[in-house]
């Protein structure tokens, strides 16, 4: 399922069309509450620079043989510098995302063939570099619409919103015991946006609990 070009191309251009959104956001904006609770514009975006950063640690890792930390400071300092970054004024909080980007799209160019089967270290486990760009096309596409700054999950593309379908109705499915998989009736009843949405907790469909899928 993954297609390290395919996927590698989704990021890019998901990075292109946060940059494009976020290029003219003021310091009023970035202290406004975002979709998630908890946490404003600021930390949403520091949230993203930083999810680039650890997946560059990675990357650069494997590109020197070893297996690295996505973040060395684990969950808790992972945490600590989002609420650390998220105060900052827009334009070093735009600043800081345009470079993580940058840096991670140059992690990805000077990976070798022969590594991306490398491994990585997360805080829920290992992962095997090949599987990097997607997580980064879909951390870039989610929470750019948890910005709650007009980009919506109606806004996502196609081909990420049929890809991640085909993956979380698949984990939707493991988790059910034997004999009771597949999506509830009222999931299905909606379109492919509305049914990922609510497969990745940005959507509530009436009759139906959150999916519980992914924070």
């Amino acid at each position: 399922m993954n297609d390290p070009a395919r996927d590698l191309a989704g990021a890019v251009a998901a990075h292109r069309t946060l940059a494009a959104d976020i290029a003219g956001l003021t310091d009023d904006q970035v202290r406004r509450p975002s979709e998630l609770a908890g946490w404003t514009v600021g930390h949403v975006l520091t949230h993203i620079a930083r999810n680039a950063d650890g997946l560059s640690n990675l990357l650069e890792g494997a590109a020197r043989g070893v297996v690295a930390d996505m973040y060395p400071g684990g969950r808790e300092g992972r945490a600590a510098d989002i609420e650390a970054g998220a105060p900052r004024p827009a334009r070093d909080l735009i600043d800081d995302v345009a470079a993580s980007s940058a840096r991670i799209e140059a992690a990805f160019a000077a990976l070798a063939d022969d590594q991306w089967n490398a491994q990585g270290a997360t805080v829920f486990g290992p992962v095997a570099m090949v599987d990097v760009p997607r997580r980064r096309w879909q951390e870039t596409t989610v929470h750019h619409a948890d910005l709650g700054l007009g980009y919506t999950y109606r806004d996502w593309p196609d081909d990420f919103v049929r890809l991640e379908l085909q993956r979380f109705t698949m984990l939707w499915n493991s988790r059910k015991p034997m004999g009771l998989t597949g999506l509830p009736a009222a999931a299905l009843a909606v379109d492919d946006h509305d049914r990922i949405a609510w497969l990745m907790g940005r959507l509530v469909i009436d009759g139906l609990e959150p999916a519980g899928l992914l924070g």
